[in-house]
């Protein structure tokens, strides 16, 4: 047929592409920025800056918006 995946296992319905490129090293960069935003909130109060926490809660965003929701369904 007319595919241009090669004779590959595709685990759970992803896209080849995806199994292809390293998904590791995707979650870990977003746990990465998780963890910043995480410690911009936290630390925040000690340091009386306001402008650490809309940091902090810009990076979450971020880091939602990069979650794979698919793998929180199975």
């Amino acid at each position: 047929s007319q595919t241009l995946v090669k004779e590959e296992k595709v685990k759970h319905g992803s896209y080849p592409s995806v199994v292809c490129c390293c998904r590791k090293k995707c979650l870990l960069f977003n746990d990465v920025i998780l963890i910043t935003a995480t410690l911009h909130t936290g630390f925040s109060r000690r340091a009386k800056s306001f402008e650490m926490i809309l940091v902090g809660r810009f990076l979450e965003g971020i880091g939602a918006g990069r979650t794979p929701h698919h793998s929180m369904l199975m």
